[in-house]
């Protein structure tokens, strides 16, 4: 996810301090992978330096002074841009599990083992995220499934693995 662009439409509604973004950040995107202050503060010096958002005010605090940030019409035009553009499919083909499961054969490790495990944790999470969507508002609901159908794809994928292991241990082995 581009952050910087991220920020750019938080800000549309109205100039925020640092601290705010990562709030509005955290709540609405940031569940699982929360924002940290660094982050947070690289980000708006990249996009002031790139002229995509501007000071709006300097208020004083109780530690170093609150810089408050607006969007300017360069950031609206590439926030605009951003959006209107396709994100590229991820095809997965560097997947960590696939690379866990040849591994595993190669070395006469039990993959079916490892399978069987992954297996149980992608349905302790799927249950998480159900209980999660639930009791969650609309933009809740619809970020668990998209991170629920990801995770039934996953595990389809799990269970022709299971079912060709034999014939992956013949061909990695020759």
């Amino acid at each position: 996810m581009s952050i910087g662009q991220t920020f750019l439409g938080l800000l549309e509604s109205g100039p925020r301090h640092g601290y705010d973004l990562k709030r509005a950040y955290d709540d609405r995107f940031g569940h699982t992978r929360p924002l940290h202050f660094g982050q947070v503060y690289a980000t708006l010096s990249r996009l002031l330096k790139d002229g995509l958002v501007e000071l709006d005010g300097i208020e004083p605090g109780e530690g170093p002074e609150r810089k408050r940030y607006a969007v300017t019409t360069a950031g609206v035009t590439d926030v605009e841009r951003w959006l209107a553009s396709a994100e590229k499919p991820e095809p997965y083909l560097q997947n960590t599990l696939y690379t866990k499961v040849v591994l595993a054969v190669l070395t006469g490790r039990p993959a079916a083992d490892l399978l069987d495990v992954q297996r149980a944790e992608h349905l302790r999470l799927m249950r998480e995220l159900t209980s999660r969507k639930a009791s969650g508002d609309l933009a809740e609901q619809l970020i668990c499934d998209h991170a629920l159908f990801h995770l039934e794809a996953d595990l389809r994928w799990l269970e022709l693995t299971s079912a060709r292991l034999d014939d992956l241990a013949k061909e990695v082995r020759r």
